[in-house]
């Protein structure tokens, strides 16, 4: 398991060093970094000097490398370099040094606030709206699919099917919308919510409060598709395990009908689950960016798509490298689950 785990961590590094090579050249000649950092007013001579800083004036495989260095956690950096950008890690040498080291994604062109700053400070909405979204979509899913299995060919079965199909052909943005503007505002009354709103509200009095009711309406939209599928696939699983002999030999000893399914059919039902939920999972971290827009959730699919309109392309750069990098611990936390739960994949 170890050694797979290794590979499998190889594989992840190869895919960042793809996508960091993919967002490097997809971003590059979009506008005039120099002139969005100084603005439409800066003289010629300003301009050089910026784009020199920003080894603009160097040929494009040079200024490749340069991103890599800045981008990979062990990278080589001058004692200049370290002190100019701020760079935190541990570093061995003398003027050029070999560093262990934070990811450097440079500074915003806009704030001039160091992108990973910026990151940082919306990730923590969107852990929180997306672990939400999971959570209610892993519960309510999983027992869903488990009743529609136990209740086959009846209305329990037949409206868990209709409502998981109606919510994986429903696009989040169109629901995100339509949640909105029904329990947001023309029942934003009986509902006490609000189209819109973040984690923490100011109140000039009290300060900064804590807003759940706030996380209500997004969470609820970012999580009708993966509770579709986490249904079907639960029901699915469920309808295989269920006609299993050993299924048929608990019974017969006598067991109840509630520990059977429980404890003996879901957990070897979970497998196909467990993939849906730790996918997904990466997946609402990607795609919370247009609920986060419409309900004005601060989290970092709203900064990103602020710096886009802004065309402050070292943050959205920042942003794709962030969400890669979670699709890759995603997918390892699944391998170690799958071996938690199903003994024998460890012997595989």
């Amino acid at each position: 398991m170890f050694r797979y785990l290794i590979r499998k961590t190889g594989y992840g590094i190869a895919v960042l060093a793809g996508v960091v090579m993919l967002v490097f050249f997809l971003f590059q000649g979009l506008g005039d970094p120099a002139r969005l950092v100084l603005g439409q007013s800066g003289d010629s001579t300003t301009l050089s000097n910026i784009r020199k800083e920003l080894a603009l004036d160097q040929p494009k495989w040079k200024q490749f490398l340069l991103y890599m260095n800045d981008v990979s956690p062990i990278a080589l950096h001058s004692r200049k370099e370290i002190k100019e950008k701020q760079l935190k890690g541990f570093f061995i040498g003398g003027e050029n040094t070999l560093a262990i080291k934070i990811p450097y994604l440079r500074r915003s062109y806009q704030t001039k606030k160091q992108v990973a700053d910026v990151l940082w400070e919306a990730l923590p909405g969107t852990l929180i709206l997306a672990i939400a979204a999971m959570a209610l979509a892993t519960v309510l899913g999983i027992l869903l699919g488990v009743l529609a299995a136990v209740k086959k060919n009846t209305w329990m079965d037949t409206t868990s099917v209709f409502a998981s199909v109606l919510g994986i052909s429903a696009p989040s943005f169109f629901m995100g919308i339509i949640i909105a503007y029904l329990f947001g505002f023309v029942f934003s009354n009986l509902t006490g919510l609000h189209m819109t709103g973040s984690l923490y509200t100011t109140d000039p009095f009290a300060g900064k409060q804590l807003s759940l009711q706030n996380l209500i309406l997004p969470a609820i939209t970012l999580g009708i598709r993966p509770l579709a599928i986490i249904t079907q696939l639960t029901r699915s699983a469920m309808l295989d395990v269920l006609d299993q002999d050993y299924i048929r030999t608990a019974f017969a000893k006598g067991l109840s009908r509630k520990k059977v399914v429980f404890v003996h059919a879901l957990r070897n039902a979970l497998n196909p689950v467990i993939t849906a939920i730790t996918g997904w999972f990466a997946e609402l971290l990607a795609g919370a960016f247009f609920v986060e827009y419409i309900f004005g959730w601060k989290g970092i699919g709203k900064v990103t798509v602020d710096a886009l309109e802004k065309l402050d392309f070292p943050v959205v750069m920042g942003s794709v490298l962030l969400t890669a990098a979670f699709f890759i611990l995603v997918n390892l936390l699944a391998d170690v689950l799958y071996g938690l739960v199903d003994p024998r994949v460890r012997i595989q």
